[in-house]
């Protein structure tokens, strides 16, 4: 990836220089300015010594007096300080550079989240930016507190820097998918809809359930893992009328995708507004979590495939590619989601018909 990079001086010119050298040019003297202008000759030379501001009605003066307009005085003196707090944020930088170095940059780089940039610490500055945060300090109190909610997830454990950037991510594309404010109920009616996609192909099913959840409130984010996340979906409020539910397709499969997707649909459903979840291959320790985990694998499950539907389809204990096709075909899901979940429930080896199950994965990682 290639980017434009604008010339930025590693040093700040005042003002004050500008205005010694109209001065030159004009053959008027730094006494004789000040009387056109009515202020105190010292004013003057602390400018032109860049030991004072031009103010904008300094500027002004300066325009009647020298005839440069106010306007460039005004824009000069910003640049000035602009160009000054550019180098002391570089200066305070560069023994941070080191930080750069736990975050996957090139993965970072290779999808196009970050720019690539020449300098260690031009790369830190694009980094905080895509964080939206000012310093070190502020991204590791928004994201790795022990008070955090995100940390209560074991896939923040693995590696904190990559989760952060996979959710960052997810956060700033959910940021441009523009909802309805959130509709329980209309969302709860596009869980029914959703459900029959999961017969469809990626490129049906992708864009049309995006779109679905965006009627009800909800952003919905397919977005491919980083290495060390092992987060396979996420969910969590960006504002009180927008839920966003982040996908990864961390295993591949229809079985997998599909009750991820409707597990985290139940924390948008039955949790809180302040809650975060991750789901992750190891669980957590926490009991209230492990609680309401336990209540969206639930609700998962039983909305795929109805507990008294299970039950029925069980007691025939013969379980043939034609059998699990009929019963996917009266649920209306897919013939792999029954796979799974026979598998799941010991009632099928995990070796076993996996033909039945598609496979999914982003075009980045088909490349």
């Amino acid at each position: 990836m290639s980017t434009t990079t604008l010339f930025q001086p590693d040093y700040a010119m005042h003002p004050g220089e500008t205005l010694a050298e109209t001065l030159e040019e004009l053959g008027m003297s730094q006494a004789e300015l000040a009387q056109r202008i009515g202020r105190p000759l010292q004013m003057i030379s602390e400018i032109i010594q860049g030991k004072k501001a031009i103010t904008a009605e300094t500027a002004i003066q300066l325009e009647r007096a020298t005839s440069v307009p106010a306007n460039f005085w005004n824009s000069s003196q910003r640049n000035y300080e602009a160009t000054l707090a550019r180098l002391e944020e570089e200066r305070g930088l560069a023994p941070d550079s080191s930080w750069l170095k736990q975050f996957p940059l090139k993965d970072l780089i290779n999808r196009h989240w970050l720019p690539r940039c020449d300098s260690p610490s031009d790369q830190l500055r694009a980094l905080l930016n895509f964080f939206g945060v000012a310093g070190i300090k502020e991204w590791k109190a928004l994201w790795t507190a022990p008070e955090v909610a995100y940390r209560k997830s074991t896939a923040f454990e693995a590696n904190p820097m990559a989760a952060a950037a996979w959710l960052r991510q997810g956060e700033r594309v959910a940021q441009q998918i523009r909802t309805e404010p959130y509709n329980q109920e209309a969302f709860v009616k596009v869980l029914y809809q959703v459900r029959k996609l999961t017969t469809c192909d990626a490129d049906v099913f992708v864009p049309r359930a995006t779109d679905l959840c965006r009627s009800a409130g909800v952003a919905l984010v397919f977005l491919p893992e980083l290495p060390a996340t092992r987060a396979y979906g996420a969910t969590r409020w960006l504002t009180p009328s927008k839920a966003t539910l982040q996908l990864s397709l961390r295993g591949k499969t229809d079985d997998f995708l599909w009750f991820t997707f409707f597990h985290e649909t139940a924390h948008i459903l039955k949790h809180g507004k302040r809650d975060v979840f991750i789901e992750a291959p190891d669980g957590t320790a926490d009991q209230e979590t492990r609680r309401k985990e336990q209540e969206a694998n639930t609700f998962a499950s039983d909305f795929l495939i109805p507990k008294h539907a299970l039950n029925e389809f069980r007691q025939q204990r013969r379980f043939t590619t034609q059998a699990i096709q009929r019963f996917a075909a009266q649920l209306g899901i897919s013939p792999g989601i029954v796979v799974g979940r026979l598998q799941h429930e010991q009632l099928l080896p995990r070796t076993h018909l996996n033909a039945l199950k598609r496979n999914f994965c982003f075009k980045e990682e088909a490349a």
